[in-house]
C-alpha cells in the first residue's frame, strides 16, 4: 500500500540527536515545545500500520488518527524516502505552506524530529513483532481487565518502539526503565494503573508463558 508521497522539495530535517549525528546535543524529545515522546511513538506506530494496511480505508484511518494526534500539539508529519530507508519527519505545522516546507520559516531545526521507518527488512520485522505484542496485550486485557490491559499496552509501546523486540524478551534493566521512567512520564497512568504496574508487567510475561525478570 503506497505511503504518503514525499514532497520533492523537502530536503528533510536533521536527524534526531543520538541517531545519525549531533552527539551530545539536547534530544528534541526533551524540549518543552515538541510533542511528548509517547505522542511521537504513537505517530510512528500509526504510520507503520498505515504502511502495512492492505485496504485504502484502513490506511486513511491510521493516517487521520496520526494527524489528529499531532494536530493537538500543532505538529504534522510526512514520510520522506532516502536512498536506503524511509523516514517519518514530525515537524511544526507552521513550517508548511500549501503542502511544502518553507525553509525560511524554520527558526529552530531541533523542533523537527526524524524517525527511521525502514531499512533492509525492518518494516516487515517490526510489523510481526508489533502484532505479537498486541496479541499479548489483548490476552491480558481479556483475562484481567482494562487497568492491566492499558498497562500492558504501554509496555508494548515502550518495548516495541524503543527496542523493536517481543515484550517477553525484555531484560530486567529494560523493564526497570519502563516502570521507573517511561511509564510515569509518558503513559499518563491513573492512580489505579500506577498501583498495579509491576503486576501488569508480570501478567504480560505470564501470557507469553515466560518468566518475568522483575
Amino acid at each position: 500500500m503506497p505511503d504518503e508521497t514525499p514532497d520533492p522539495t523537502d530536503s528533510g530535517t536533521p536527524p534526531r540527536p543520538g541517531t545519525d549525528g549531533d552527539a551530545g546535543e539536547t534530544d528534541p524529545l526533551d524540549r518543552a515545545d515538541t510533542p511528548p515522546e509517547a505522542v511521537v511513538e504513537e505517530a510512528e506506530r500509526l504510520t507503520r500500520l498505515a504502511r502495512e494496511a492492505t485496504v485504502d480505508a484502513e490506511t486513511r484511518a491510521y493516517r487521520e488518527d496520526r494527524d489528529g494526534l499531532l494536530d493537538d500539539h500543532d505538529y504534522t508529519a510526512r514520510v520522506r524516502a532516502d536512498e536506503t530507508r524511509d523516514v517519518l519527519v514530525v515537524h511544526p505545522q507552521e513550517w508548511v505552506e500549501n503542502g511544502t516546507i518553507r525553509t525560511d520559516r524554520i527558526e529552530d531545526i531541533d523542533r523537527g524530529i526524524e524517525v527511521p521507518l525502514s531499512g533492509p527488512g525492518e518494516a516487515d520485522e517490526w510489523a510481526v513483532i508489533d502484532d505479537h505484542n498486541r496479541e499479548l496485550v489483548a490476552a491480558v486485557r481479556e483475562a484481567h481487565g482494562d487497568v492491566h490491559g492499558d498497562n500492558a499496552a504501554a509496555l508494548a509501546d515502550f518495548i516495541g518502539n524503543h527496542y523493536a523486540k517481543p515484550v517477553e524478551s525484555a531484560t530486567r534493566p529494560e523493564l526497570e526503565e519502563f516502570i521507573g521512567d517511561y511509564f510515569p512520564r509518558n503513559a499518563w497512568p491513573t492512580d489505579e494503573q500506577r498501583a498495579v504496574v509491576e503486576k501488569s508487567v508480570r501478567l504480560v510475561f505470564d501470557a507469553a508463558d515466560e518468566r518475568c525478570p522483575v
